[in-house]
């Protein structure tokens, strides 16, 4: 059996952002990883309906996202969803790193996006997924 593509949500108000950040990431961030899918966010209610779906297996957000920024909605994320899939925040400034991590994000990217940094990155929070535990 063929397993699913994996699938990443990817919000900001701006569609040059989001197509920034899918270009950077690319289609197979990592041989062993097979291509991603993705789906995009211009709101925040899109990003709820996604997130709650139980669809998404990983979330990048944009810190800079207008009117609600993606570092907050990360927060509010981690700590509302009982399942919630790893977030990776993207940020404007190297200085902004630690908001991200404020806001329990799993990793940081920093614009400009450099291509083989991000891959590298969503590569390594997709093999890093939790595994659901088995009860026996």
């Amino acid at each position: 059996m063929t397993e699913r593509a994996k699938r990443i949500l990817v919000f900001s108000h701006r569609a040059e952002v989001r197509d920034s950040i899918i270009n950077a990431v690319g289609r197979r961030p990592a041989v062993d990883l097979g291509k991603v899918t993705y789906v995009e966010a211009e709101g925040v209610a899109e990003v709820l309906t996604e997130m709650d779906s139980g669809e998404i297996d990983l979330a990048i957000l944009d810190g800079e996202a207008q009117p609600t920024g993606g570092i907050g909605l990360t927060r509010q994320l981690k700590n509302e969803l009982a399942d919630c899939p790893p977030i990776v925040v993207a940020v404007r400034r190297k200085d902004d790193r630690w908001l991200a991590t404020w806001s329990q994000a799993d990793a940081v990217l920093v614009h400009p996006l450099d291509p083989l940094t991000a891959a590298e990155t969503v590569a390594d929070v997709l093999r890093n997924q939790r595994v659901p535990a088995v009860n026996g």
